[in-house]
């Protein structure tokens, strides 16, 4: 065995994911032992073998002006049966018409190939929220009365406190409990990313820097003004807690257009594209491993007090307008992703 820096061959075998890499032909180069093990063929087999025979691209039309394509949570028929993936193409620089394809197991996403699962488990939590805000707070305001009848003292003013706490905690669960459509408008984000910037700077994370990466060319998306903010105000009090106990704490609010960039709508409906991407990225510890693939869940969270709506909320009010949240951990050194992507306003 020979010390030293490792070679391309090393490298590309050691990658944790399923990874293909295609020639301007549209033919397979080279394949790594998870794209090997994933596809149940091996690099020999494949070397040579037009990308079509082995994989078939999962849509005809996504690659657009010289751009990838990601597709989430999509089923492929390869040549040795079929797979449920996350399909993401990326262009290698200075090497045109090369290009390499990841592809990771659906079954194990913790990202955007989740939205129906979510989903059903928010149905779940709206009834919960209106149920639980029928039953428990017409109660509370008696037993706050009640106690303000007892007269001033350290235990009446905990017990107001207290119910008074409990009383914005269904208050919150009661934002679960409104399922009627959202009204849809064509928008410019940036107005509203700048006002939840200014919100936060002016109180939860006055003293910290939040960065702005934006894309100064993307289109209008169709949301609803008032959700967006405040789903962007969730994200930001999320990161603003998640850097609390950082030595250097950084927000940034980045935004894109992803080209190609779809998802599943559900069982037999057509995919949709989002291509709008906003993104709040921290530099904190991220979410615990053990409840990353609940992030979203409601009653969820890594931090002791935490309530656990905030990202159910975020995750909620996303698909409402038709969208999707996902959580990642990315960079070097790693940072937290959590990334929105939203319909394009028709034009």
């Amino acid at each position: 065995m020979v010390a030293g820096r490792p070679g391309f061959a090393e490298l590309f075998a050691a990658l944790p994911v399923a990874v293909l890499v295609v020639d301007p032909d549209d033919r397979i180069a080279h394949a790594n032992s998870h794209a090997e093990e994933l596809l149940n063929l091996s690099e020999r087999v494949m070397t040579g073998q037009p990308l079509r025979a082995i994989l078939p691209p999962p849509t005809a039309d996504d690659r657009r002006d010289g751009q990838g394509v990601a597709v989430y949570d999509t089923e492929i028929a390869t040549s040795r049966g079929k797979i449920r993936v996350d399909f993401v193409e990326a262009l290698i620089a200075d090497h045109p018409g090369w290009r390499t394809i990841s592809l990771h197991s659906a079954a194990g996403s913790r990202g955007l190939g989740h939205a129906a699962d979510r989903a059903g488990g928010a149905r779940a939590a709206v009834g919960a929220a209106a149920m639980l805000a029928h039953e428990i707070k017409n109660p509370l305001s008696g037993i706050r009365g009640a106690a303000q009848l007892i007269g001033a003292g350290e235990l009446t003013k905990l017990i107001v406190t207290e119910v008074d706490r409990i009383a914005a905690l269904i208050d919150r669960m009661q934002d679960f409990s409104d399922t009627r459509p959202l009204p849809l408008t064509p928008e410019n984000i940036y107005p509203l990313l700048d006002h939840a910037r200014s919100v936060a700077l002016a109180g939860f994370a006055r003293g910290i820097v939040i960065e702005e990466r934006f894309d100064p060319s993307l289109p209008p998306a169709t949301v609803n003004r008032d959700a967006l903010l405040q789903i962007v105000i969730n994200l930001l009090k999320n990161a603003r807690e998640a850097v609390r106990s950082t030595a250097k704490p950084r927000i940034i609010i980045a935004t894109a257009y992803r080209h190609g960039m779809s998802v599943s709508a559900g069982p037999g409906r057509p995919r949709v594209p989002l291509p709008i991407e906003i993104c709040v990225i921290d530099t904190g510890p991220g979410a615990p491993a053990e409840i990353v693939d609940h992030l979203f869940d409601p009653f969820v969270s890594g931090r002791r007090e935490g309530q656990g709506l905030g990202l159910a909320l975020v995750d909620k009010l996303t698909r409402d307008m038709g969208g999707i949240v996902q959580y990642s951990r990315e960079g070097s050194p790693e940072m937290t992703v959590l990334r929105l992507l939203l319909p394009r306003a028709a034009s």
